[in-house]
């Protein structure tokens, strides 16, 4: 094994092959809507009194969702109408089966608590979750990664549609229940984090009480590197891919902190969000972006950054920081963003480059400028989250959730959720874990697959 300068612990999350966890519907999906409902979620404040930054920004999209229902598989209970019903006995000795198997310490009794999530995914705008054991361990290739804790969880919705406004989910995927199995940040190979995966799916799998197929097991890898930030890539569905968004990241936060390097060699100071009107001088510009923005009663916007050339898009592609300043403001709706670094392109000629320069005084070695081309209000705030961005490369690599793409890159999606998403769950009785079930369990442990294969 090759030890680089990275950090990276894995969250596992695996369907099992029961009824629902609060509810007697069944756990398979289905390609059938019969019905639908629309909600608004808002977030709500943790047991501290605090509103968690993640579920903030996602009330900030102002987005609306829609449910649809069928049936069988989703009832009141998964529509918010109805409270959970008991929690399903095959799940919870499944999930007591595998930290047994994992040598955790299971809990005396197990509380469920409301995790906050307001993107949509679960119509309550909070997940169930409950700490079953801790302090386990599982080996690899002779090496002991510790598994911090395995929880017993309820599944969100399936996204089934996205639009600006709104995003449809189907309730047949919400409350099957999953178990979340999370290791220490001890794996320091992109290799290494692809074997921990398969060997804790093996287990779950020796347990014979888990789903199999594409989408029933998911990892979340949380990444940093020396001078980094903890970085969540949410929701990787192939293992094989797993090394690549694994060295993909670590490439990613490696150009960041070179990124901030040259910026504080330069002295640069946060950039001032003054966003000007410059469509004036784009009106006649053949750029299909912003000819189909002024088509539609948009305006250009610009904002100056002194001191931003040449991260944005510089050293042959090798600093991309304007692609992270992109990703931050489609969160605003917008199809995306044009900066300095990258003009002339589009269809925006050098002239047009030459007069922007020039309207917004942009005299430094080093000014930079980023434009965005669309409704007033949505430019702006796009803009904003751009100028926000360029601004934490100063500090380095910013604390965020990412989501996984094909290619075995990611994208922003939120920022890193805090301790203030929790909250307890008053519908769910707590269970007593007695010391006699603890010990009937291992009595009848599954075979470990090499014992199998023995």
């Amino acid at each position: 094994m090759t030890e680089y300068p990275l950090t990276c612990g894995i969250e596992i999350h695996q369907q099992l092959d029961t009824k629902k966890l609060f509810c007697s519907c069944d756990s398979h999906l289905t390609e059938e809507g019969h019905g639908s409902c629309y909600r608004r979620l808002r977030p709500t404040t943790s047991e501290m009194g605090e509103i968690d930054r993640a579920a903030l920004a996602q009330f900030q999209r102002n987005l609306g969702y829609r449910y649809q229902s069928a049936p069988g598989v989703s009832c009141l209970v998964e529509l918010d109408e109805e409270p959970p019903h008991e929690t399903n006995s095959e799940a919870l000795a499944t999930t007591l089966t595998f930290s047994e198997m994992m040598k955790a310490r299971v809990v005396d009794e197990i509380h469920f608590m409301r995790k906050i999530v307001v993107d949509g995914s679960n119509t309550s705008g909070f997940q169930r979750t409950a700490l079953i054991s801790m302090n386990g361990s599982v080996n690899v290739n002779g090496r002991d990664i510790s598994i911090l804790s395995i929880c017993l969880e309820e599944d969100a919705c399936r996204k089934v549609e996205t639009t600006d406004a709104e995003i449809t989910y189907r309730l047949d995927r919400l409350g099957i229940p999953l178990i979340e199995v999370a290791t220490g940040p001890d794996m320091h190979d992109p290799e290494e984090v692809m074997e921990v995966a398969l060997r804790i799916g093996t287990l779950l799998r020796a347990t014979k009480r888990v789903k199999r197929g594409i989408g029933t097991i998911r990892e979340d890898l949380n990444i940093s590197v020396p001078g980094g930030a903890r970085i969540e890539i949410k929701g990787v569905q192939e293992l094989r891919l797993l090394p690549l968004y694994v060295q993909n990241e670590m490439n990613r936060q490696n150009m960041l902190i070179r990124i901030k390097g040259i910026l504080n060699d330069r002295g640069v100071k946060d950039a001032a969000f003054e966003p000007v009107d410059v469509t004036d001088i784009f009106k006649d510009c053949e750029s299909k972006v912003i000819k189909g923005a002024l088509n539609d009663k948009g305006k250009v916007i610009a904002v100056r950054l002194p001191g931003f050339k040449g991260v944005m898009n510089g050293d042959s592609g090798k600093l991309r920081l304007g692609a992270e300043m992109a990703q931050r403001a489609r969160t605003k709706g917008v199809k995306g963003i044009f900066h300095s670094d990258e003009l002339p392109n589009y269809g925006i000629e050098q002239s047009y480059v030459d007069k922007l320069r020039d309207f917004l005084g942009m005299n430094g070695e080093f000014d930079a400028f980023v434009i965005c081309a669309a409704k007033e209000k949505k430019a702006v705030d796009a803009l904003e989250m751009a100028v926000a961005r360029a601004n934490e490369a100063m500090v380095g690599v910013p604390e965020e959730t990412r989501d996984p793409l094909p290619d075995g890159t990611s994208k922003y999606s939120r920022p890193l959720p805090g301790a203030a998403r929790m909250y307890p769950e008053t519908d769910v009785p707590p269970t007593p874990i007695p010391a006699v079930r603890l010990e009937r369990i291992r009595a009848n442990l599954p075979e470990m697959p090499e014992q199998v294969e023995a």
